[in-house]
């Protein structure tokens, strides 16, 4: 759902810019807190999710790098804003999706630098929040046990997609380039977004899952689930019961072999399994193409760029441009995510004790 320049118009796309300034400057404080530091409670969790934010945003890339088929001569792609905000919480989750669309922006000349403000809006804000509010909400009275928390994922990921359409469509209502009856578009942007949702949500809840079966502490959205103690009885391993000692905490434990493994996974899934992605537009752009909105398109200000279209300029075998494209992509994006996120985390960590006291409050 990346909006290409001339889209919408220049005073609408100025005002989303403002939107999603301000949205990423309350995710960079309440980031503070999720992503905590060395003199906060380990319990907090800040502690185990500032190292996995930029490989959240690292995965996210190459995920979204898998384009999958949701009908005749259409295809989606993950968005990512639920995947973020579950684990590692809402306003790390804008970042994660803020610092993906600009490397994609940048360097792969994917989605307008204009329309910026309007992707990270549409594809990070709405998003984030509406999954996280859902996922939370659903937990909430659900049982607390893994199932519901997958299906909670599940759920809040499927419903945001369309949510993200909904949103793309109000903006396009109000800023528009082409006069394109509003009803028509909604439509066509809810229907084959309805259907993309399912394959986010597969996509979120088989991770959030993965993730929970072996971290639940790892997972922001989840981590008051704790994993039971496991007994080895006739050589099979049952859960121990209640009363059982508690097994020792996992804050302490390292995440180094979770960030080694999708980090690995990342690489691979750009570098290698992106290459048998769907190659039919996505919703947006089978929209766009049906109903006109793409008739006064604009050239990508980073056309000319060598990572354009995700393949390297003058590698002519198209498996190894595109691979090599998404790796390059992975390693930027985990880097400079990374960096935010230390940087974010280290002003937590510098902040006077008082201040701390006053935020908490």
């Amino acid at each position: 759902m990346h909006v290409p320049d001339g889209f919408i118009n220049a005073p609408v796309s100025a005002v989303a810019g403002v939107v999603a300034a301000g949205a990423v400057a309350v995710s960079l404080r309440g980031a503070r807190k999720e992503l905590g530091g060395a003199s906060r409670s380990a319990a907090s969790g800040g502690e185990r999710t500032a190292p996995l934010a930029g490989l959240v945003a690292a995965f996210i890339f190459a995920v979204q790098m898998l384009n999958f088929p949701v009908g005749a001569g259409t295809s989606g792609h993950l968005l990512g804003g639920a995947l973020a905000a579950i684990l590692v919480g809402p306003y790390t989750g804008v970042l994660c999706i803020s610092v993906v669309l600009l490397m994609q922006g940048i360097l792969f000349a994917d989605g307008g630098l204009t329309a910026l403000g309007v992707n990270i809006t549409v594809m990070g804000v709405v998003t984030t929040v509406v999954a996280y509010v859902l996922f939370r909400g659903l937990t909430g009275i659900l049982p607390r046990t893994r199932r519901s928390a997958t299906v909670s994922a599940f759920i809040a990921a499927l419903v945001s997609v369309p949510a993200a359409a909904c949103a793309f469509t109000l903006i396009y209502a109000v800023g528009g380039t082409t006069d394109i009856p509003i009803g028509k578009v909604l439509t066509a942007m809810v229907g084959v977004h309805v259907l993309i949702g399912i394959g986010e949500a597969v996509i979120t809840a088989l991770t959030v899952g993965a993730v929970i079966a072996v971290r639940p502490d790892l997972v922001h959205g989840a981590r008051s689930l704790a994993a039971p103690l496991k007994l080895r009885i006739d050589g099979e391993l049952v859960d121990a019961p209640v009363t059982a000692p508690a097994p020792a905490p996992v804050a302490a434990r390292s995440t180094r072999t979770v960030w080694s493994v999708g980090l690995v996974t990342a690489f691979v899934l750009a570098g290698f399994v992106s290459f048998y992605a769907s190659a039919s537009p996505d919703g947006l752009e089978k929209v766009a193409a049906d109903k006109g909105i793409d008739a006064k398109a604009e050239e990508h200000a980073a056309a000319d760029s060598p990572l354009a279209d995700y393949g390297v300029r003058d590698v002519t075998d198209t498996r190894l441009s595109g691979g090599l494209a998404g790796v390059i992509g992975v390693g930027a994006t985990v880097a400079v995510g990374s960096g935010v996120f230390w940087v974010v985390r280290r002003r937590r960590q510098d902040e006077p004790a008082d201040a701390r006291a006053t935020e908490t409050v």
